[in-house]
């Protein structure tokens, strides 16, 4: 199983395609020449995650166009978390973002074992 901070190793490739309050699609910006793209456990193992952290209503993956459209509630899970913690910047609404999704990675794992 990937780790969180594998799984967080993509991010430098996520780019934010659209985003409207409660409603954000992401893009894996990856090219050839940066082969390997991500493992399909890999993906299927960020969808698991983003399915089942609090705030999210649904999360559809599609792989041919190598995006991510995520419904959220913005009350638990501000509008601004979502490009801040791509960008890995130090801000409270991406570490709270952070802990959400660290903390239903460990729910995940744990419920595996």
């Amino acid at each position: 199983m990937p780790t969180f901070e594998h799984l967080c190793g993509y991010l430098h490739k996520v780019q934010i395609a659209h985003h409207i309050h409660g409603r954000i699609r992401l893009r894996l910006e990856v090219y050839p020449q940066e082969l390997p793209l991500p493992r399909r456990n890999d993906t299927e193992r960020f969808q698991t995650l983003v399915e089942r952290a609090p705030g999210v209503r649904s999360v559809r993956i599609n792989l041919l166009a190598r995006s991510c459209l995520i419904e959220y509630d913005p009350a638990v899970i501000p509008d601004h978390a979502w490009q801040d913690f791509i960008a890995g910047a130090s801000s409270a609404a991406a570490q709270s973002l952070e802990n959400i999704l660290r903390d239903t990675y460990q729910e995940i794992s744990y419920a595996q074992l």
